[in-house]
């Protein structure tokens, strides 16, 4: 997932109150600042994705596709054409294309994909024959969840127009396509963009997010209204979320760092952005393979690494082990159980890409040496890993391995150190026996008012 810098000069105007104590109902001639910023960011990112036209209403991605979706389905109806409900998803997508498919009333066929990673020519052309009376979307992520560019994309989108769809493109992975290319030039009639991802709004702990919609000339009627701002087309699906542009305030962000980088300077973060996934993925494939790779054995703006030769190990052991080396771990399990997959960004200096693929190789070691029988096979660095400083300098320790090599496995981490606050816990026994942190009604019974 694309999390990258978040410069301190993007955030600063977050803090103003002529933004932050706005009403989002003040009248619009009030609010003169935000309709600039909204009109520029609207027209930007047309513009970097080649669409027509931009909806900044929708408060999540997941929000977006359901949105976008809400589109395409007015638009075929426009037509005549209430029986188009098929959506077309590889089996590589994100779990919210499926889900969002569904809320939108349509019915989800799977598209199957390839040892590579790509989807299925094949398989989808056959089911966009079978379904061509009825098709009425394909939704792609471009690139692929499976971190490489799809080299058949264009064909893929051509397809789908021919058998009466359109093709809605997942912006998950935009921060690979920002001045390169764009959404438009593979086919796309509507993407949805994540500005808390490629165009660095901080996100985490549930929010809050930003998803806008850009759609293609012919589904800009469609764009989401509200009953108390003018918003969206003459024919608009109605509003999709509470406020008529969403989490306007947190729009500040993205328009500074659009901004302040430039078109050259957005051309230039994806091409590092890029390079670094490509750095990584060669350091590290002597010790993990990469799972899948494009042409010319590269990737795109992500590696997938797979772990799942080691036996005794698992990638979540890798996962807690990283904290003992000050980092916290990269995507676990997704796309593909047992592997972890990396995303940089173009955030990240080489000496802080050489720390990580370092920490890597030294945790092979570890792997290695547990694999082989040289270390205790439950009794480990990586089974015991995260090694809290509690932990570390007890009176008592009795595990086979120095603490030392708990807590200071490589020299940098003299200089630099994450402690993390716990050691390891039971993850599944956790989510399996949820504990209510709030006071029950005996407490408020057995206590009289103070």
């Amino acid at each position: 997932c694309t999390m990258k810098l978040n410069g301190t000069a993007e955030m600063f105007p977050v803090t103003w109150p002529e933004f932050s104590k706005l009403h989002p109902f003040a009248p619009v001639q009030q609010a003169a600042g935000y309709q600039r910023i909204f009109k520029d960011l609207e027209s930007w990112l047309s513009e970097i994705t080649g669409l027509a036209a931009t909806s900044l209403q929708p408060n999540a991605g997941s929000q977006g596709e359901f949105a976008g979706l809400l589109v395409i389905r007015a638009w075929h109806e426009s037509r005549g054409q209430t029986n188009r409900n098929i959506c077309l998803i590889p089996t590589s997508a994100h779990g919210t294309n499926p889900a969002s498919a569904v809320m939108a009333g349509m019915k989800v066929v799977a598209v199957a994909c390839d040892s590579q990673g790509n989807i299925d020519l094949a398989d989808l052309k056959a089911k966009a024959t079978q379904h061509q009376e009825r098709l009425s979307c394909l939704m792609v992520t471009y690139p692929s969840t499976h971190g490489v560019f799809e080299e058949n994309i264009r064909q893929i989108c051509d397809l789908v127009h021919a058998h009466g769809g359109q093709v809605y493109m997942d912006g998950a992975n935009l921060n690979a396509q920002v001045g390169l290319t764009r959404p438009s030039h593979i086919g796309a009639d509507v993407c949805d963009l994540n500005l808390h991802k490629t165009f660095c709004i901080p996100h985490g702990g549930g929010g809050p997010g930003v998803g806008p919609i850009c759609v293609a000339r012919h589904l800009a009627p469609f764009l989401p209204s509200h009953p108390l701002v003018t918003t969206g087309g003459p024919q608009a699906i109605g509003p999709i979320c509470a406020a008529p542009w969403g989490s306007a305030s947190i729009l500040l962000i993205s328009w500074m760092y659009i901004r302040l980088m430039g078109p050259d300077g957005l051309a230039d973060g994806t091409k590092f952005a890029i390079l670094n996934a490509n750095y990584v993925a060669k350091r590290l494939e002597k010790f993990f393979p990469v799972l899948y790779k494009g042409h010319g054995g590269l990737v795109a703006h992500e590696c997938i690494l797979d772990l799942r030769g080691f036996k005794a190990t698992t990638a979540e052991d890798v996962a807690k082990r990283l904290m003992d080396y000050s980092f916290h771990a990269p995507t676990l399990s997704w796309p593909v159980a047992g592997t972890l997959m990396v995303e940089p960004t173009e955030s990240e200096s080489q000496f802080e890409l050489d720390r990580f693929c370092e920490a890597m190789i030294a945790i092979h070691a570890e792997m290695t040496a547990v694999e082989s029988g040289v270390a205790d096979q439950t009794n480990n660095v990586l089974k015991n890993a995260p090694h809290a400083a509690e932990v570390v300098t007890s009176d008592h320790w009795d595990r086979p391995y120095s603490r030392q090599a708990a807590a200071y496995p490589v020299k940098g981490l003299r200089d630099h150190k994450f402690w993390p606050p716990v050691s390891r816990i039971d993850n599944v026994y956790g989510d399996r026996n949820v504990v209510c942190s709030c006071a029950g009604m005996e407490e408020y019974a057995s206590e009289p008012p103070q």
